[in-house]
């Protein structure tokens, strides 16, 4: 059994679902993560628990560069979807539509 030196919790707010989830699997994939894991108290509250454990680095860091780490893979999503859409319209035009 592995003995746990960091952990940290922490609660986000108003950032919803996927963050914390992309953070989570970033974490496991990246770091000696022990535990990773995220709650929502109520659908209606905007708060997110997390709670982080490693083996290794500070789980704080380990939470910040995840959190760095789904910002990067955001921003390549987004240039790679915006490239898709700028090569398909010249090809695609948008006629007139005739609502008749």
């Amino acid at each position: 059994m592995e003995t746990i030196h960091h952990e940290s919790s922490k609660v986000i707010q108003g950032k919803g679902f996927d963050m914390p989830q992309a953070c989570d699997h970033g974490q496991y994939a990246l770091y000696k993560v022990t535990f990773c894991g995220y709650n929502i108290s109520h659908p209606s509250d905007d708060r997110v628990n997390i709670r982080v454990q490693t083996t290794c680095d500070p789980a704080r860091e380990v939470l910040k560069d995840a959190c760095q780490n789904f910002m990067v893979v955001c921003h390549h999503v987004r240039n790679t979807f915006d490239k898709a859409v700028l090569d398909f319209k010249p090809t695609n035009p948008v006629g007139n539509i005739n609502i008749n």
